[in-house]
């Protein structure tokens, strides 16, 4: 192995690039650390739901959806390299755009503080190195700050509901139930078989929560819903909260603002 050498989630090795490097990212998150890194040159194709930054993202043109690929746009984008994720991105889907010749990136943060490998990952194989221990500094600032405000913080338990039918959680071995884990709140319904488990909603499992949370995505949950529980289980009404889902679950620079919004939500909710 030398210096310059690079892993990335799978294992693979990858070598810095040089000019002409043309990027796809079919991961919402990453999308987003590339323009924050400065390399939305590069950028030549997103899925539909990148969303960030909205005020950008609409001069990259998209070759469809996190798990489907229109694969005659993905051709015409003619990328070097392709950015997938474990979570997101099958792996036959993965394993077919590799199999056109193009470079595969596999991402897979689960831990926080992966987003500091994430960071240089990116930043050494692209040429923004300098850019990418920017936001490694402004990482471990904010991470530390959000460790030392958890000293004051109770302990909570906390159902995290990511669908309706069925309802569905987090388990916790999740990227979501780590972030959550930094202000003491406690995923509950971990399935150590399954990471994003089915979960039956009764006043049972309710008695066990401190909050109810209902997150933004992938389903997109609203006051609507937050007064349906209410009705269905009025006991545990002031429990339930919407929660911005891009601040819980989106690595890469998003990460950073996502730690300062947890901390001010757990000092608010305590």
């Amino acid at each position: 192995m030398t210096p310059s050498a690079l892993f990335d989630a799978a294992g693979t090795e990858h070598r810095p690039t040089g000019d002409g490097v043309r990027i796809v990212s079919l991961v919402p998150s990453i999308t987003e650390l590339l323009f924050d890194l400065g390399l939305d040159g590069a950028l030549v194709g997103r899925t539909a739901f990148c969303v960030h930054p909205a005020d950008r993202i609409k001069s990259v043109r998209s070759v469809g959806g996190t798990k489907q690929v229109n694969f005659e746009k993905l051709r015409r984008a003619a990328p070097t390299h392709v950015i997938v994720n474990i979570d997101e991105t099958p792996r036959d889907l993965a394993e077919e755009i590799a199999g056109m010749g193009i470079t595969v990136v596999v991402t897979h943060p689960i831990e926080v503080r992966d987003n500091i490998a994430l960071y240089r990952l990116i930043g050494g194989l692209f040429g923004r190195e300098a850019e990418a221990e920017a936001l490694v500094s402004r990482f471990e600032d904010t991470y530390a700050e959000v460790q030392r405000a958890a000293e004051a913080l109770p302990d909570r338990r906390v159902l995290y509901l990511i669908w309706k039918e069925p309802w569905m959680t987090v388990s916790a071995d999740t990227y979501i139930a780590r972030m959550l884990a930094l202000i003491r709140w406690t995923t509950v319904g971990h399935d150590p078989d399954v990471r994003y488990p089915a979960i039956e909603l009764s006043d049972a499992v309710l008695d066990g929560t401190d909050l109810v949370l209902f997150s933004s995505e992938p389903f997109p949950f609203t006051d609507r819903h937050i007064a349906d529980f209410a009705e269905a289980f009025p006991g545990h009404a002031a429990k339930a909260h919407l929660i911005d889902a891009q601040m819980t679950s989106w690595y890469g620079s998003r990460a950073i603002a996502g730690l300062g919004y947890l901390g001010a939500l757990a000092t608010a909710w305590s």
